[in-house]
């Protein structure tokens, strides 16, 4: 037996694990301080263009450009999230960014359909029910893939239906909708949490590789949040008279 082998891999091996105690707890940090200022930032664009008539009128009157803005959304989740490896950090974040912002553009109408005081309230269930689940999906040693693949499989369902229900305007059918949109969004908060975790758990270190994972688990822990508050909001929501 080489006794010397041996203990360079048991050395090598503590120093990776010293290596990811080190990186983890920083990667996570900034996993969900990149999710709160997109949070933020939405927030602030969405009641921005709500609070201005001709930047309101310009969207929402404007098929072409309402659309414009859609598309770019799309065409923005789907760049980050299939070329992170061969975009910089800065250009990650650049896009990460801008996604937020546009996306706060088109959210605006919920200014104008529901009361400020149902839109704050939902905010704050919204920010418990996701803060919750994270927790668990954080936390649990049960491995949540076989719950991930169900959940995707639902989300596919829930949009041809929702996409369907455009056509139909059937009321009880959206409300049904809205409630699987609900429980659809709490367990991929769960499943995405812990997804991102094993995910970082991996890194060695907090390099711009690894960072570029972190922003985007927080891009994908900022599209369950936006979701799961549209979903409640239209159940909860107040509409303006």
């Amino acid at each position: 037996m080489n006794y010397n082998n041996d203990f360079e891999i048991t050395g090598m091996s503590r120093e990776r694990e010293l290596a990811l105690s080190k990186a983890f707890p920083a990667l996570i940090r900034k996993v969900y301080v990149w999710m709160a200022l997109a949070l933020v930032i939405t927030g602030i664009t969405a009641f921005g263009v709500a609070s201005t008539p001709a930047l309101l009128t310009a969207i929402m009157a404007n098929q072409v450009l309402l659309f414009g803005l859609v598309i770019a959304e799309f065409a923005l989740v789907i760049g980050v999230s299939a070329a992170i490896n061969r975009l910089s950090l800065s250009m990650a974040t650049l896009m990460f960014v801008l996604y937020s912002v546009i996306n706060g553009a088109t959210l605006s109408v919920i200014f104008l359909v529901y009361t400020m005081d149902s839109i704050t309230s939902v905010f704050f269930i919204t920010a418990g029910t996701f803060a919750a689940m994270a927790f668990v999906g954080y936390v649990t040693k049960k491995d949540l893939t076989s719950m991930g693949r169900i959940l995707f499989m639902a989300l596919i369902g829930l949009v041809i239906a929702t996409v369907v229900n455009i056509f139909m305007r059937s009321s009880g059918l959206q409300l049904i909708l809205n409630y699987v949109g609900v429980l659809v969004f709490v367990g991929l908060t769960a499943y995405d949490s812990q997804k991102i975790k094993q995910m970082l758990l991996m890194a060695p270190d907090t390099g711009e590789t690894a960072q570029k994972l972190a922003l985007l688990g927080s891009l994908t822990l900022y599209l369950d949040f936006i979701n799961l508050f549209l979903y409640l909001l239209r159940i909860f929501g107040a509409k303006r008279e």
